[in-house]
């Protein structure tokens, strides 16, 4: 019911400091999407679907918080439940990767890992979607553009190429969060999006960006002057 890219990517701060950047996006044809599937900390990201059990992400970040590597974190919560065969669940830590379809999870489902990230789907038109979501992202790794733009610019492409098959179903939902390890004043406004019930999800997300950079920028100026 639903497809994710999660993502890892290093860069240098405003200080010459290393710090990375961790981003989940993801959308489905049902509401609500933000509040079940994404997670993100400073210690990675992790998109819980399919038979969507909210702990394997609450918990997954726990872990990699705990300095667990996001391979072993995830696989195993995985390990110690029941329905894994149902589940889908994928992430990235500060080193590692992690992508896992059960067997029971209903096609087309599949995921793609990458050196830096990971995307995965079900009940999609195909394996074109996730194809085209990894590589829509791949193209635009080294962009200029936020991280958060970038990903839901990616789900764009992966629903271009048929997306959720299940096309009876109207009201959907997007969301993206991104988080830093970079101790920043003011976080941007545009890291943290949800449109929770929509028949135009991605165009939402993407205007619901669209507005808060330029309220974020807004106050940079305004608050820079006083």
């Amino acid at each position: 019911m639903t497809f994710s890219i999660c993502v890892r990517e290093p860069y240098v701060d405003a200080d010459g400091d290393d710090q990375h950047r961790f981003g989940v996006a993801v959308t489905t044809r049902l509401p609500g999407v933000g509040a079940l599937c994404p997670f993100a900390s400073e210690h990675g990201a992790v998109a819980t679907q399919a038979l969507t059990n909210v702990e394997l992400g609450e918990k997954g970040l726990d872990y990699l918080e705990d300095g667990l590597a996001a391979d072993d974190a995830l696989q195993a919560l995985l390990n110690a439940d029941d329905g894994r065969a149902e589940r889908q669940l994928h992430g990235v830590g500060s080193e590692t990767t992690f992508a896992f379809t059960g067997d029971d999870c209903l096609g087309w489902a599949g995921h793609r890992e990458g050196d830096d990230y990971t995307v995965a789907g079900n009940l999609l038109t195909g394996a074109e979607v996730v194809e085209a979501t990894a590589d829509a992202y791949e193209r635009n790794a080294d962009g200029d553009e936020p991280l958060a733009k970038r990903l839901i610019d990616a789900l764009g492409a992966g629903h271009a190429a048929g997306g959720d098959k299940r096309d009876d179903l109207d009201i959907q939902s997007a969301a993206v969060v991104v988080t830093s390890t970079e101790d920043r004043e003011m976080e941007p406004y545009y890291n943290d999006l949800r449109v929770d019930a929509t028949e135009t999800p991605l165009r939402d997300l993407r205007e619901t960006f669209s507005m808060a950079r330029e309220g974020y920028e807004a106050a940079l100026e305004k608050y820079a002057e006083e």
